[in-house]
């Protein structure tokens, strides 16, 4: 068995389920809620290449660097984005949270509080992370902003950190949370989605 074992995590408005080519279908739609790849700094897929993005996830897997999942909306059971953690390293219990993206319809909504409480409570209360990091393109300041929300520290600039399909080089951004932070963290999460009801 590894440290990174397969398992949903769930609240009462939406589960993480691990990621299958049965989320095909559901996420195919997801992701021309708002023509999601349009977005130059993120990596989803079109309608197009779903069933590639789930594989190539799904060969990470494999490999143990990932752990991709379906954002269900419990209240209908249809997919509506995905998430995972990466860059997994078990020896030293670390992981990052990434590749994360919603259906506009769902974003500005309690959907990204609760899968990053989902997440995290999970990476620090059930795996024993000492830290959880995020990383984004240095441009996507949306991002930047949501991620030093959550109460993430900013470590530092990865400067041309990868090539991009347009031959530029993403400089990225990289944030964290500590064990030590978590507790602090949570409550803030949780109040947060409180204030969604």
């Amino acid at each position: 068995m590894t440290w990174l074992t397969t398992s949903s995590l769930t609240n009462k408005n939406i589960r993480l389920e691990p990621l299958s080519l049965e989320h095909i279908s559901d996420l195919s739609v997801a992701v021309q809620d708002g023509n999601l790849w349009e977005l130059w700094f993120t990596s989803v897929p079109n309608q197009d290449s779903v069933e590639s993005y789930i594989k190539e996830a799904l060969q990470k897997q494999d490999e143990l660097n990932q752990l991709a999942f379906a954002v269900i909306d419990s209240n209908n059971d249809k997919a509506v984005g995905s998430t995972r953690f990466c860059n997994i390293d078990s020896k030293n219990k670390r992981l990052e949270i990434g590749y994360t993206w919603y259906a506009k319809s769902y974003q500005r909504t309690a959907t990204n509080t609760i899968c990053k409480l989902l997440l995290l409570q999970h990476a620090f209360e059930t795996l024993d992370c000492i830290a959880v990091e995020f990383r984004t393109h240095i441009k996507n300041t949306a991002s930047r902003k949501a991620i030093a929300r959550l109460g993430a520290k900013q470590d530092g600039i990865l400067r041309q950190h990868q090539q991009l399909k347009d031959g530029s080089y993403r400089d990225t951004v990289v944030f964290s949370i500590l064990n030590s932070e978590w507790p602090s963290v949570k409550k803030k999460l949780s109040l947060k989605l409180n204030s969604y009801s």
